[in-house]
């Protein structure tokens, strides 16, 4: 009989009860004894909806405190040597510190985890001495048994994965590293096996990368030592996101499981599965539900799919399953009662997909027959929307294929405009700015609620807007911020803001999303043709402009951060997506342009995280988003300045793309990477405008003078002074206005002191 199974599901809680529970831990109005209680009801909560569900392998131990990476690093005792941790059981005030920092140490660096949304905090090795502080895969497993009688499936990240995701070793300590990790890990699974636990879930997302072959013969040795040691225990080898690399070596190790994404990598996976066979020996993990989508899948579809697995992996050995963790979709589509009918009814979040993983798994085992009705449903629901109008806008998919036939070109050549807008604009040596918002207090938030309300009409709430931009315009000007910003108060978030302006989307009440810590998003959904409406954000930027005669930058969310940021439709490419989204934000930059406004930033801070993890799949991608990016930004004069701003990712490996998006200034975070990312610019120029940002803003610390003034001087070896901004490295929106105030007071002095050595 087949089992069916989940990766992982959501921490957050329907209402976002873990967010709250962290929050109120962190400012103190909670004792540390009530907040474990309140996670552990979340966590029951969870356990008990996967049981009742009908799920046969429920996994534990993917329930977090913060971060699954940061938990792996703790439990080895893997702390940055800043923290100066004396060893044992990790408390939970270093615990946070690592990731959000302390007024004393720095957080560790925090990145995107493979190609998703979702951020990891980096283990930093150097100077650690690990040693197995707690096993929290068997404190899990225990509490699902003890609580529920659930036999539950530990889930525990691999040992390479973690190697290969950590920094502050050089690549020839290597295999020392894992010298020292593969016996903690034994240690772990030992204890899991004496318990009596029956499946281990061992997570190894990187095989679906380019592995070299010393990465190859180091999984081989991990997992011979893993069965010699623990043979009893049944071990099943997880991986997502893509298609593995290496399939035969894969397949052909110890272990008695391995899990293949059949969403994301398919065609991959299909296709070497039906090249090379399966092992008889093994189980196969079949992820044929989207962990990451939140469409209804066509269950007819995927039952073919599984028949096709069947003729090759007996139903004994097979396992339904998603085909990544929930992590990465909203709780539940129940409480989503104002979207229409028809968008309803095609959305499938996490319990929803614990239905159908539960529903195929029966058609397996009884056959279609048994569950003819909920098939037949599925396929009405998802043809439902196929069909919609919203999905069929001849009008605008007709004006992208037009607009997209052409190269989009800026009318002159980077210097050319260089030099115009500095005749126009007179700024300093080393220009000061920030990326865009400022903190969104108490009172902005609740003054937004009130209208969203109806408790305030329209003109009480724009009048707040307006006094909230007097504010700041005057703060900026008097700390010495050369390039200003209106600050986004009246934006909730940087790309529901723009969605809900344009056609095409729709937005849930509560499809939450985790993306780092406690902070949660509820990405748009993409479901129809994209189509601009009317300008979105003039009217603030216009007022702003009005009230300094200092240059006030326009801010948009460019067209691969928004697709990246949203649930998009899956059923045309997400190139297409990109363009329509590009067509209707370049109606937007002219609309600011023509009202006086002389440089724009449209921001892409998720053009990275998009990057297919597939190299020979990258370049195209990244051909077609740096092609959206200048549609945008293309039609503007020579003397209007286009901004961008990345964040928090690799970008070593794409700066020549990121030059040819021809922004004239672009910010990149460097801050909580330590500067790693100028060793990219020591390797290769750049030849246009740039600021790294010189300040972590995730983190509560007001950043001292001569810290940023080392930022700079780094910097200042590899980069032309004539071309160089100073600048966060992010928003400010989630930080209080005292700390953001000092932040940038320091970060000004330390533009002067750089100015004083290079004037």
């Amino acid at each position: 009989m087949a089992k069916s199974s989940v990766l992982g599901y959501p921490r957050i809680g329907a209402n976002r009860e873990w967010k709250k529970a962290l929050e109120a831990f962190w400012a103190g109005k909670t004792e540390e004894a009530v907040f474990q209680e309140q996670l552990r009801e979340i966590r029951l909560n969870h356990l008990r909806k996967q049981r009742d569900k009908g799920i046969d392998l429920i996994p534990v131990n993917d329930f977090s405190y913060y971060d699954h990476v940061l938990d792996t690093a703790t439990m080895f005792g893997i702390v940055p040597q800043r923290f100066a941790y004396k060893g044992g059981v990790v408390p939970l005030s270093l615990y946070y510190g690592i990731a959000r920092g302390t007024k004393e140490a720095t957080a560790s660096e925090m990145t995107k985890w493979f190609n998703t949304n979702y951020h990891y905090i980096v283990p930093e090795l150097d100077g650690a001495t690990p040693e197995l502080t707690e096993n929290k895969p068997l404190a899990a497993y225990r509490e699902a048994k003890e609580a529920f009688g659930i036999e539950g499936k530990p889930v525990i990240l691999g040992p390479l994965t973690f190697l290969k995701l950590s920094k502050g070793y050089k690549p020839a300590e290597t295999d020392a590293w894992l010298d020292r990790l593969l016996p903690l890990y034994v240690q772990v699974l030992r204890e899991l096996a004496n318990e009596g636990v029956q499946w281990v879930q061992i997570d190894e997302p990187i095989l679906v990368t380019k592995l070299a072959a010393d990465d190859l013969k180091r999984l081989k040795t991990i997992y011979e030592t893993f069965s010699a040691a623990v043979p009893e225990l049944n071990v099943i080898l997880q991986t997502y996101f893509e298609s593995v690399e290496n399939y035969s070596e894969i397949v052909s190790l110890p272990v008695k499981g391995i899990g293949l994404d059949f969403v994301h990598g398919s065609a991959g996976n299909l296709s070497a599965i039906k090249q090379f066979g399966f092992p008889a020996d093994k189980v196969l993990g079949a992820g044929v539900i989207d962990g990451r989508g939140i469409w209804k899948a066509s269950l007819r579809e995927k039952l073919a799919l599984l028949d096709q697995l069947a003729g090759i992996v007996s139903s004994d050995r097979l396992i339904v399953q998603s085909s990544c963790s929930l992590l990465h979709v909203p709780v539940t589509v129940e409480q989503e009662t104002k979207l229409s009918a028809e968008l309803r009814g095609a959305l499938a979040f996490a319990d929803e997909k614990l239905n159908e993983i539960a529903l195929l798994a029966k058609a397996v085992n009884s056959g279609a027959s048994a569950v003819a009705l909920e098939l037949d449903q599925s396929e009405r629901d998802v043809q439902a929307l196929k069909q919609s109008e919203e999905r069929n806008r001849k009008d605008i998919q007709k004006a992208v294929t037009e607009i997209a036939s052409k190269q989009p070109e800026r009318h002159s050549p980077f210097a050319a405009r260089q030099a115009t807008q500095q005749a126009k604009w007179q700024l300093p040596l080393f220009p000061t700015t920030t990326i865009g918002s400022f903190p969104q207090s108490a009172e902005v938030r609740k003054a937004r609620q009130l209208w969203r309300k109806g408790e305030w009409n329209e003109k009480q709430y724009a009048d707040f807007i307006r006094d909230q931009i007097d504010l700041w315009i005057k703060l900026q000007e008097e700390i010495g911020i050369d390039v200003l910003v209106h600050g986004e108060f009246e934006r909730t978030d940087m790309v529901e803001f723009f969605g809900e302006k344009l056609a095409g989307f729709a937005f849930t009440q509560n499809g939450w999303v985790q993306s780092y810590g406690s902070r949660c998003v509820k990405p748009p959904v993409i479901y129809g043709d994209v189509a601009f409406e009317q300008p979105m954000t003039v009217e603030e930027t216009k007022y702003a402009q009005s009230k300094t005669d200092r240059p006030v930058k326009g801010m948009l969310t460019g067209p691969i951060t928004i697709m990246n940021w949203s649930f998009v439709r899956d059923d045309i490419p997400r190139e297409q997506i990109a363009y329509q989204l590009a067509y209707a934000l370049r109606q937007e930059v002219e609309a600011l342009e023509n009202a006086g406004i002389g440089m724009i930033q449209v921001d892409e801070p998720a053009v990275r995280e998009g990057l297919p993890l597939k190299e020979n799949e990258q370049a195209g991608y990244l051909a077609w988003a740096v092609k959206a990016f200048r549609m945008t930004t293309c039609t503007v004069q020579d003397t209007t300045q286009i901004h961008t701003h990345m964040c928090y990712c690799e970008f070593h490996d794409m700066i020549d793309s990121i030059e040819e998006m021809d922004a004239d200034v672009i910010s990149i975070e460097t801050s909580r990477s330590h500067g790693e990312l100028i060793h990219s610019f020591e390797i290769n120029t750049y030849k246009l405008g740039i600021g790294l940002g010189v300040y972590d803003i995730h983190s509560p610390r007001v950043p001292q003078v001569a810290e940023m003034t080392n930022m700079i001087d780094r910097a200042l070896q590899v980069l032309d002074p004539k071309l160089f901004w100073i600048n966060p490295d992010c928003g400010l929106k989630t930080r209080g206005q005292e700390e953001t105030v000092a932040s940038l007071r320091n970060m000004v002095e330390a533009t002067k002191i750089a100015r004083a050595k290079h004037s």
